[in-house]
């Protein structure tokens, strides 16, 4: 990077301001070390960035895939990974253990961390007390990128093991995209008539993308 001033080259300025002051491409420059002949260490971050998609997909990406960039070896692809990884535990374990879930965005700050983007669909459920309060949460079923069935008595049967009064349900969206299949709301509808027998309420469905999500309450489609 000697084309950049002193000052500008992302190891000096993170030293100097911050880490707030740097963009992602000087973060990851930062966790790359280095560049290759010709190519400096900004250079190969921009250039890894566009071709994984920007942060979303280095989110994402495997070793496998980060060591098709030139310049990018093993031992570098699983510092990326790990570092990734690393930076989603710190925000899933930030939540309190003990939140209480009274709407749909108290679901999904609890959620999104911790299954909102990963590449094959997962299902899961919530547990919560009597009072909305998380109890834990329980991946059910892992499936391909096209779908993962989810069953009440799946769902039931952990609810009544874990104690809990209530649930909300949850499966995330490789694509990224959060709106409900038509197969997502007959789910749905299932559950709700299910919890309904069982006496365990279900109060909410979260459909979950990378950063985003989809409440079927704030769609109207379970009874307030």
């Amino acid at each position: 990077m000697r084309h950049l001033a002193p000052e500008d080259r992302p190891r000096e300025k993170l030293e100097a301001h911050g880490r707030g002051a740097l963009g992602d491409n000087e973060l990851l420059a930062v966790l790359l070390g280095h560049g290759r002949s010709g190519t400096s260490a900004l250079d190969l971050a921009n250039r890894l960035l566009d071709d994984v998609g920007g942060l979303r997909g280095l989110a994402r990406a495997t070793t496998t895939v980060l060591v098709q960039e030139r310049g990018v070896g093993p031992a570098t692809a699983s510092r990326i990974v790990a570092a990734v990884e690393l930076g989603r535990r710190t925000v899933a374990r930030a939540t309190p253990a003990r939140i209480q879930i009274t709407a749909p965005v108290d679901a999904a700050r609890y959620l999104l961390p911790r299954y909102g983007a990963v590449d094959v669909e997962q299902a899961g459920v919530l547990l919560l007390d009597a009072r909305h309060r998380v109890l834990t949460a329980r991946v059910l079923t892992r499936g391909t990128a096209d779908a993962t069935p989810m069953h009440p008595r799946d769902v039931f049967r952990e609810a009544m093991l874990g104690g809990a009064a209530a649930v909300v349900l949850f499966h995330n969206h490789p694509s990224g995209d959060p709106l409900p299949s038509p197969e997502d709301l007959a789910l749905t509808q299932r559950m709700i008539e299910a919890g309904e027998v069982m006496g365990i309420a279900v109060i909410d469905h979260l459909i979950l993308g990378d950063t985003s999500y989809c409440s079927l309450r704030d769609l109207g489609k379970l009874p307030r």
